[in-house]
């Protein structure tokens, strides 16, 4: 999805691994096997989604099965709920899992780190977290893939999800893009 937020380097990783691409504005564009939703800023790519016009077939086409990746404000889009999200943001609804928008903090509590995600061979993947989600529930049939362990700014230190999936849905709370990092789009790419 190429309406906002960082859509060309997702379309690189994919095209480094010899996937065609296409940059989806308009709901012409939609026909594909699958859908990477990219890190930006959710409330925008929310407006955007319904002013392009590409929110309702989309929705629709997530209900029937297509295969998504969402990375940090694509998890937040295709999450069932936002806990802090704007009265007029919508979601997908792809993913049972309820998200807090800056869950880990502002900018200036970013980070990186190194995470073990099942299913994903050839040792910790590097992640990196700008202003990311935190998953606050997660559906009983939701698979969990990775946590992360963090000291939040209450001083708690807790284990929370930070990659999951349902059915053909995978989500991140980070950017594997921007690091160079494709095992997270080639596990996408084993359920087209």
């Amino acid at each position: 999805m190429a309406l906002q937020g960082d859509f060309l380097n997702h379309a690189d990783t994919l095209r480094r691994l010899s996937v065609e691409t296409v940059l989806v504005k308009t709901p012409a564009d939609l026909d594909v096997d699958g859908i990477v939703i990219p890190g930006g800023e959710s409330t925008t790519m929310s407006m955007l989604l319904k002013s392009s016009g590409l929110y309702a077939p989309l929705n629709d086409l997530l209900r029937n099965g297509m295969p998504a990746l969402g990375t940090c404000a694509g998890m937040i889009l295709m999450a069932k709920s936002v806990t802090d999200g704007r009265p007029d943001q919508v979601t997908l609804d792809a993913i049972d899992i309820a998200v807090r928008r800056n869950g880990f903090g502002r900018q200036v509590a970013s980070f990186e780190t190194e995470l073990n995600v099942s299913g994903i061979k050839g040792g910790p993947m590097k992640a990196v977290f700008i202003r990311a989600p935190v998953v606050v529930k997660v559906a009983e049939d939701v698979e969990v893939l990775a946590r992360v362990l963090y000291n939040f700014a209450d001083s708690s230190e807790r284990s929370v999800p930070v990659v999951c999936r349902q059915e053909k849905v995978i989500v991140s709370s980070f950017h594997p893009e921007l690091v160079g990092e494709d095992r997270l789009h080639q596990l996408f790419l084993r359920l087209l």
